[in-house]
């Protein structure tokens, strides 16, 4: 689901007046509680399968299994975009909280390939992070929806790059790819949170509903997403190898 990110400084700072309406208030909260719940979700359900030898070795010896679970994941994400307007809020909370589980399990793999103290090290960076960008995203005056829009192309040839480099296997290239992605989602994260924002403030006077609680839980799986794909950025820059 696309949304309109444009907006003139007229409308921005009329917004900027209604910003504090129990409304949006409660929408912007929503967004960060579901993003760390589902964070959490992903979180422990690695550990859980990492932690677990004869499941991790039972998906990396099953390859179909394994594409299986990723295919999935992009399947639940582009089913939730799609038809978010369609379903109810308890659904989209389900599929929401299924897709961080899946993610879980694809990602178990760096439980077992990275030190315990190297993984808890890209965290609080990426934590930092991200932090950091959210709250200059949230509070800027600038528009950033130019800069955000270059990052969405940046990130098709991020991807175009990755899937060439994993036939290739070119480390430099595989540095470099690292760096950019880095680079790459510190600056979604800022232009995601200013997008959301401008969502719920255009949203708020329908109030705390199902749809505009549906928007909010969109807007905590985009910011999710940068979450997660920083720190996996991160971990593969900093994290040491057991």
């Amino acid at each position: 689901m696309e949304y309109n990110n444009s907006y003139d400084n007229g409308s921005y700072d009329k917004g900027r007046t209604v910003a504090g309406t129990d409304a949006f208030a409660v929408l912007m909260r929503n967004v960060y509680t579901w993003m760390t719940c589902g964070l959490t979700m992903t979180a422990l359900t690695a550990m859980i399968v990492g932690r677990n030898e004869n499941w991790v070795y039972a998906l990396a010896a099953n390859s179909g299994l394994f594409w299986g679970l990723l295919i999935a994941e992009i399947a639940l994400v582009m089913f939730l975009t799609v038809r978010l307007d369609k379903m109810s809020f308890t659904m989209a909370g389900l599929m929401f909280a299924a897709y961080a589980i899946l993610n879980g399990v694809t990602l178990s793999f760096i439980v077992m390939l990275y030190t315990a103290e190297s993984i808890a090290q890209a965290f609080f960076v990426t934590a930092g992070t991200f932090g950091g960008m959210s709250l200059f995203g949230y509070f800027t005056r600038r528009d950033l929806s130019a800069i955000g829009r270059a990052l969405v192309m940046a990130l098709v040839g991020l991807i175009v790059a990755t899937l060439v480099n994993m036939f290739w296997q070119n480390s430099v290239m595989a540095s470099v790819l690292n760096y950019a992605g880095v680079l790459l989602f510190v600056g979604l994260t800022a232009y995601d949170t200013q997008k959301i924002k401008q969502m719920m403030l255009q949203t708020q006077h329908a109030g705390v509903s199902d749809q505009t609680n549906k928007l909010a839980l969109m807007g905590s799986l985009m910011l999710y997403l940068d979450f997660v794909n920083l720190f996996l950025y991160l971990l593969r820059i900093l994290g040491k190898r057991k």
